[in-house]
């Protein structure tokens, strides 16, 4: 994880500074160190490559699986010879798997499921790998010079989770030029099509990525038709058509094919005698007709975040110290940052007991002297909620924190009444300022697990808790859909990176966009608070 969040390529770190400059990084030991040198001068691990010929076993894959993890995959290698998803497909339809110790068929049923979920998901990719790459790519198109304007446009710019792949629009005085300097970028993989004025090609990331240049005259209306949604789209070419214009992407234009609008997006709207309508929120939700009302809500936007209220350190599962955490959230114009480290029941996670936590607070009050105002940590845990909805510490440990997040990480099968009523325990108990990632979803790999968020959020309204909107790329829970349909409760929200990294900071933004897609106001979002008055707000317990 730390080097995936790398700034810079680590081969470059290791020629200026060597096993010593690899050994600097957070959670790179000696080890480990000495590894990725040996990567870097061959090519290859030799401790790696031997483990491969032992275990042929194509883990990147089969651990996408839910329910599956390495050792798992270890074991029906060695009982049944499983190297892939194809040949797991076959052991489970022979119900082999369930015969072994350790699995039945309720574990048999578990897989085969989330392999239908696996391969369901193929072709959509998480809007967090999508967008940075998106963007580098429109970067380097301005960077070149021989573009005046280029922007992101389908579903990335609509903000949504998963993208089936990237469309930008460019504008040009070189068009062919600029489809071969795009053919040969870096993170072009193949060419799938090439033309004058339209290339798509295959994305290292694996998806396609199609770049148009567009005549300045019309760059307007084709924003509009390629935001897209087409449910949008086809409900505002039906108001063009009441008024007797057509719309495309070249433009809005009269019965006699006369251009009315075209270089403006925002002016197409008005023409059709509607607000510019945000891109999230174009999905044929009831957008329009707002819009035509000119009652559109002012949306939420990263800039109103003050705060973050769930992050995590090396003392758990996180990469990091508590004094990098807090420097990184400085740099992002973060004013407080809620430190929130799993509690003992979540071992894998290496979960601290009430005496660790003690420990780490008093570093915790320690760094804030230091900080001297440039940033508040608040003290604070992401404590386990138990299958029976007791909460994972001791209510003494609880009342001295300022931020308890609570959350379900395992007992994931329970019914949707067992599920609701465990944790409408926890926020019952009045210890609980935030509901973490409340629905336990993995996008592509974990399906939500059953429960009634609407009886979820009159609870969490009627006892002042937060419902999270978790802005992990692979979580962004609650999702749009769950908060479109709860945004008229008097129910709050707290937009968290969950940062186990500094740079999952950056996170925050795909958190934000799940809000603007379900509509939110920053009224409606508790660390859009000044550091003051959200230290009052979490003071109930």
């Amino acid at each position: 994880m730390a080097l995936l969040s790398m700034d810079e390529d680590v081969s470059k770190l290791y020629e200026r500074s060597g096993i010593e400059g690899l050994m600097s990084i957070s959670g790179i030991g000696k080890g480990l160190a000495g590894k990725i040198e040996e990567y870097i001068k061959t090519g290859h691990v030799k401790k790696h490559d031997e483990l491969k010929k032992k275990y042929p076993i194509d883990f990147e894959n089969l651990t996408k699986i839910e329910g599956m993890g390495a050792k798992r995959a270890i074991m029906l290698y060695q009982r049944l010879g499983v190297t892939d998803i194809q040949s797991l497909k076959e052991a489970i339809s022979s119900h082999k798997v369930m015969s072994l110790e350790g699995f039945g068929e309720k574990s048999e049923q578990l897989l085969e499921k989330g392999i239908e979920m696996l391969e369901g998901s193929k072709g959509r990719m998480l809007l967090g790998y999508a967008l940075p790459v998106a963007e580098s790519i429109v970067s380097e198109l301005l960077g070149s010079k021989k573009v005046e304007k280029a922007i992101i446009c389908g579903s990335t710019r609509r903000m949504k989770e998963t993208i089936g792949d990237i469309d930008i629009l460019a504008i040009s005085q070189h068009p062919e030029d600029v489809m071969d300097m795009f053919a040969k970028m870096k993170m072009v993989t193949s060419t799938v099509v090439k033309g004058p004025t339209k290339t798509t090609v295959w994305l290292d990331i694996g998806t396609t990525c199609d770049l148009r240049v567009i005549a300045p005259e019309s760059f307007g209306a084709a924003m509009q038709y390629f935001t897209g949604s087409k449910e949008h789209n086809v409900e505002v070419r039906k108001i063009a058509i009441s008024k007797g214009y057509k719309l495309n992407e070249y433009g809005l234009f009269d019965k006699n094919d006369k251009v009315i609008s075209a270089i403006d997006e925002a002016d197409i709207y008005s023409r059709l005698g509607m607000d510019w309508i945000e891109p999230e929120m174009r999905e044929n939700r009831g957008e329009i007709a707002l819009s035509k009302k000119h009652k559109l809500p002012k949306l939420i936007t990263l800039g109103d975040l003050k705060g973050d209220l769930h992050s995590h350190t090396k003392e758990t599962d996180g990469t990091n110290t508590l004094e990098e955490m807090a420097e990184a959230a400085i740099s992002h114009g973060l004013k407080y940052l809620a430190v929130t480290n799993h509690t003992k029941s979540l071992r894998v996670a290496k979960g601290m007991d009430e005496k660790k936590f003690a420990e780490f607070f008093k570093r915790v009050d320690a760094l804030n002297e230091k900080l001297d105002g440039r940033l508040k940590l608040l003290k604070g845990a992401e404590v386990d909620i138990l299958k029976d909805g007791s909460l994972d510490l001791s209510a003494a440990s609880l009342k001295g924190m300022d931020c308890v997040v609570a959350a379900v990480h395992s007992g994931f099968s329970m019914s949707i009444d067992e599920m609701t009523s465990r944790v409408i325990k926890a926020i019952d108990s009045g210890y609980v300022d935030i509901l973490a990632h409340p629905t336990g979803r993995i996008i592509n790999e974990r399906e939500p697990y059953a429960i009634d968020i609407r009886k979820v959020a009159e609870k969490a309204e009627e006892k002042g808790v937060a419902l999270e909107i978790d802005s992990y790329p692979s979580r962004l829970d609650l999702n749009d859909a769950s908060i479109f349909a709860i945004r008229d409760y008097k129910v709050m929200f707290s937009i968290d990176s969950d940062a186990h990294n500094v740079s999952h900071f950056n996170y925050l933004r795909y958190g934000v966009g799940m809000a603007r897609r379900g509509w939110l106001t920053k009224d409606k979002v508790i660390n859009t608070m000044p550091a003051k008055h959200i230290a009052k707000m979490l003071d109930r317990k």
